[in-house]
């Protein structure tokens, strides 16, 4: 029995869409290969590869082409169905940072402390924020270029907001395990010194102490990517 080939998994979905499942539907090559993005040479290709396979079954009349799908490969495509569910089901609900703790340079405490930001972290992440950032340098680039994927997501956003002096900006909070056991905010900045390899926490603790440690010592960062 013929296994069902990456390349033909499109065009099996183009033809369920379409009703192919009990009935012959007509299709053109040049609007299957659209819907596909493949040429019309290569849709036509699919298509005698899926009815050689046992697939689909193909009745040609003239320039019109009416093709159902097998029981054969819709079974293949209940399969492939099934393992795509197990895997999305399984795959890890969290992003893990690991990196060294750094020091700042000490403006984490001044903005933290700000008004305009501390009504809004205890009505939005229910805390004021102990003053000051807690900094880590990431260590590889898969965790730099894991970082960036925050940078879409909303999570709790503190707006940015105007004294009349200066304009200050907005603050995204993600929930976050430090070490996995301390709670903590990651949080994501409009505007900051740091490059994207330095990332910053807050908490309503002081995360130096609580986790006894101090920098050049090595920790991780554990973000629910469902979680605000």
């Amino acid at each position: 029995m013929s296994e069902l080939k990456i390349q033909h998994i499109l065009t099996l979905t183009f033809l369920l869409s379409k009703g192919a499942k009990y009935n012959f539907v007509t299709i053109t090559t040049s609007s299957l290969g659209k819907n596909i993005k493949k040429s019309q040479q290569a849709a036509s290709k699919h298509l005698l590869e899926l009815e050689n396979s046992n697939f689909i079954e193909r009745i040609i009349s003239g320039r019109k082409i009416s093709v159902k799908i097998t029981p054969q490969g819709y079974s293949e495509m209940v399969k492939l169905s099934q393992v795509l569910q197990k895997s999305l089901q399984s795959s890890p609900s969290h992003v893990i940072l690991r990196g060294t703790l750094v020091s700042g340079m000490g403006e984490g405490a001044y903005y933290m402390s700000l008004k305009g930001y501390t009504k809004q972290f205890k009505s939005k992440i229910g805390y004021v924020p102990f003053p000051g950032t807690f900094n880590v340098k990431l260590e590889k680039k898969e965790f730099t270029e894991a970082i960036r994927q925050f940078e879409n997501m909303e999570g709790t956003h503190i707006n940015g907001y105007s004294d009349g002096k200066r304009t200050y900006g907005w603050v995204k909070c993600f929930k976050a395990k430090l070490n996995s056991s301390i709670d903590c905010e990651l949080i994501r900045l409009e505007r900051t010194h740091h490059d994207t390899s330095t990332v910053e926490l807050i908490s309503k603790k002081n995360l130096r102490k609580t986790a006894k440690l101090s920098d050049g010592n090595k920790v991780a960062i554990t973000i629910p990517i469902n979680g605000k």
